[in-house]
């Protein structure tokens, strides 16, 4: 076998092959979840700018990106099960502890607008969940 051919088969083997339609749903799911998480999130941003302060909104901000970030680290440990893992490690459950221990420690937050922020996407999941039992338009 010539350099080249062993290079191209090598090159072949390392290529991601297309993703299986369970796993495209599965992105797809990944994509609408976040996109309904930063709604909500501004939504309630706004809210409570409106009717409480600055200051407690952007408590509830930190939380909510907090969150965010907590709800892609546990869809790549989703997405790993199975291909690398048997299964879902403990490192999205750090982000969470890591929020309360600064929120507790730094006298500028507010535990409570945190630990909501950091619950939108619960919310999320909720929506989603009732979208999903509603009956589709048939039209």
């Amino acid at each position: 076998m010539s350099t080249s051919e062993s290079e191209n088969t090598s090159q072949t083997q390392t290529l991601p092959s297309e993703p299986s339609a369970s796993m495209q749903e599965f992105y797809q799911l990944q994509q609408e979840l976040l996109l309904i998480t930063l709604a909500l999130t501004a939504g309630i941003f706004i809210f409570v700018w409106v009717f409480y302060s600055l200051n407690i909104a952007l408590n509830y901000l930190l939380g909510a990106c907090t969150g965010v970030v907590y709800l892609k680290v546990l869809a790549r440990n989703v997405e790993r099960l199975g291909q690398e893992n048997n299964r879902i490690g403990k490192s999205h459950l750090a982000i969470f502890i890591g929020l309360i221990i600064v929120a507790t420690q730094w006298n500028q937050l507010h535990v409570m607008p945190v630990f909501l922020g950091f619950l939108t996407y619960k919310g999320t999941l909720l929506i989603y969940m009732f979208r999903s039992l509603m009956p589709s338009d048939p039209r």
